[in-house]
């Protein structure tokens, strides 16, 4: 009965009370984000976004550094300011990564302030800009937290952002093991160039033998070329904002 009544729930954060934004991103644009993060989505991807000059977003739970999630060493403070300082951004993911459906708005905005002052004590005052929600858990209740803190916010609904969007509860495709197989890369990266549209992508993980949730550096570096192919722009997510605002 649970798992009905927060499937529901989903539904009704992806449906219901929608802040409208215009996407339109002439040519278009890709953003690749990464969750959580394990320490291979910087060990490993890192040396593939440079080599093809990318810029990526880290979505950061400063409750996880130096800990373990699905069996994976998590990313340490030393690495969050190599990425930061090399112009990757940092973003929101909570402090505790912990679903929005399991809190109350105020839990919900005490976990921000907790992850927001953890950032900026190691990155020299850093605001985060943008957030991602945890297991793409978008919380009716939880909007118009997103709102009043972030310029926007990513869950993991498929599709290209393209004309009006819902700016706290983005589209996003999973750089996933279990999902890429699903997903014609190269067709999405078109739809991105021909509507002027924002393919933003997630993953976790990256490895020979990824998890699930993550991804080789092939299958990275297989959207990076199929982005370069369509024409697209690629920049984080908060640079994709500012150009859309602009």
């Amino acid at each position: 009965m649970q798992a009905f009544v927060d499937k529901m729930r989903r539904r009704a954060g992806r449906w219901l009370d929608r802040r409208p934004m215009q996407v339109r991103a002439p040519g278009g644009m890709l953003s690749l984000s990464f969750d959580d993060f394990p320490q291979s989505a910087w060990t490993e991807a890192g040396p593939v976004l440079a080599q093809h000059g990318v810029k990526a977003t880290y979505y950061v739970c400063g409750g996880l550094e130096r800990g373990e999630n699905l069996g994976l060493p998590q990313f340490t403070a030393d690495q969050m300011r190599e990425l930061f300082f090399a112009g990757h951004e940092v973003g929101c993911h909570t402090y505790e990564h912990v679903s929005t459906l399991t809190l109350s708005p105020a839990e919900l905005g005490r976990s921000l302030a907790r992850n927001a002052l953890w950032v900026a004590d190691r990155l020299d005052g850093h605001v985060m800009e943008t957030f991602a929600y945890p297991f793409g858990d978008v919380a009716l209740g939880a909007k118009s937290i997103i709102d009043l803190r972030f310029a926007l916010g990513r869950g993991v609904r498929n599709g290209v952002n393209a004309g009006t969007e819902d700016r706290v509860a983005l589209k996003a495709i999973g750089l996933e093991s279990r999902r890429l197989p699903g997903y014609d890369l190269d067709a999405l990266c078109a739809e991105a160039a021909a509507k002027d549209g924002w393919l933003i992508a997630y993953g976790h993980d990256v490895s020979d033998a990824p998890t699930p949730y993550g991804c080789t550096q092939r299958d990275l570096e297989r959207l990076i070329l199929a982005a370069k192919a369509a024409g697209l722009t690629i920049v984080p997510v908060a640079e994709g904002r500012r150009r859309l605002a602009a």
